[in-house]
């Protein structure tokens, strides 16, 4: 199935002009900005994936995907951020001690900044997926950027929440993962490793507990991300091609940042990683000084940040009354809000309301 589209491929989107634009961080890593480009327009998106993943969930040529739905529903300068947790760069693969306030502090800063610089004052709705969502926010109510007309934030934002067992995955998985087992990171294509190596027996291992299908991909990504069977998404909101290449949308990933994900669970809400943490204030401590609206999009199947989405409209409806919207998705998960196969009937339509009533 997988052969049928490649890897990286741009082909999902169609009649528009394309360009990327390279920016670098302040702690010197290269990122990329790609822009789709159909016609001027006074409003524009930026879309921004979450872990593992990259720009390919938002361009997926197997059904309509939120580029194309966007370009063709008015919005036509469409931009996706690939920053230092995208599958495209090799940072990830790396043994590493990023965090995410590296990512709040310098990625998006330095995105924005790029971006106005092209776009100049022009109003930018961001959507933003995963920790691309919490990292954001970080940014934004952190105060290190400003001048967002809106945003649209999957999953999980301000307060991230997941079940018993997987903050047990991530309070003790990156120890186990780097000191016992030697793999720093964890990778969904572990299962094509020659057999007796220590990711082909991992694999296997974790395949016993999932039934579900036959796709060892599949079974990685639901050990690595939350907990279910599977945990990212519903086999029946994906078309056949997007399962089977699942591998590809989600790479592998540094087990450091399920240390700073755990921190936040316990803690409740964002919070920096160390005490010593000083490039970020505390975001939740003023909520309502933030007044970009935002809507929360939350799949009611979802589990791997459950109701993390639904908790946060929450705190922030009570800080400032009819500023922000929530929608439930039912049937819907984790990352299958943005590559369903039925998303641009189910999904897309709701965000681009929402965008449409803040594009004023």
């Amino acid at each position: 199935m997988t052969d049928r589209i490649p890897r990286f491929t741009l082909k999902g989107v169609t009649g528009t002009e394309m360009s990327e634009r390279l920016f670098a961080t302040e702690d010197g890593l290269g990122l990329s900005l790609t822009r789709f480009h159909r016609a001027d327009c006074d409003d524009v998106v930026l879309l921004i994936h979450g872990l593992t993943l990259s720009r390919d969930m938002f361009i997926m040529p197997e059904h309509t995907n939120l580029v194309t739905h966007l370009l063709d529903h008015g919005f036509t300068d469409v931009w996706t951020l690939d920053y230092r947790m995208s599958n495209r760069f090799p940072y990830d693969m790396e043994t590493h001690r990023f965090t995410l306030d590296d990512v709040a502090a310098y990625d998006h800063p330095a995105a924005l900044e790029a971006l106005r610089e092209v776009v100049g004052d022009r109003r930018i709705h961001v959507i933003a997926h995963c920790l691309g969502s919490v990292t954001f926010m970080a940014s934004l109510f952190g105060g290190l950027v400003d001048g967002i007309s809106s945003v649209v934030a999957n999953s999980v934002s301000l307060h991230p929440r997941v079940s018993r067992w997987a903050s047990l995955k991530l309070r003790f998985g990156p120890a186990l993962a780097e000191y016992g087992l030697g793999m720093p990171v964890l990778d969904p294509r572990f299962g094509d490793a020659p057999w007796f190596t220590r990711r082909k027996i991992f694999s296997r291992v974790v395949s016993l507990f999932h039934p579900e299908c036959r796709d060892s991909a599949c079974h990685m990504l639901s050990f690595m991300w939350g907990d279910g069977k599977p945990a990212m998404f519903s086999h029946e909101t994906l078309h056949e091609v997007t399962h089977a290449r699942m591998a590809d949308l989600c790479g592998a990933s540094g087990v450091h940042y399920y240390r700073h994900v755990h921190k936040m669970i316990d803690a409740g809400h964002i919070v920096p990683f160390s005490a010593e943490e000083t490039r970020l204030p505390d975001v939740t401590a003023d909520l309502a000084s933030v007044q970009t609206p935002i809507l929360f999009l939350a799949g009611t199947e979802n589990h791997v940040f459950t109701d993390s989405n639904i908790v946060t409209h929450a705190a922030l409806e009570q800080a400032a009354p009819g500023r922000h919207e929530l929608e439930l998705l039912p049937g819907y998960g984790h990352v299958d809000p943005f590559v369903g196969k039925k998303a641009h009937e189910d999904v897309f339509p709701r965000i681009v309301e929402f965008l449409k009533k803040k594009a004023v």
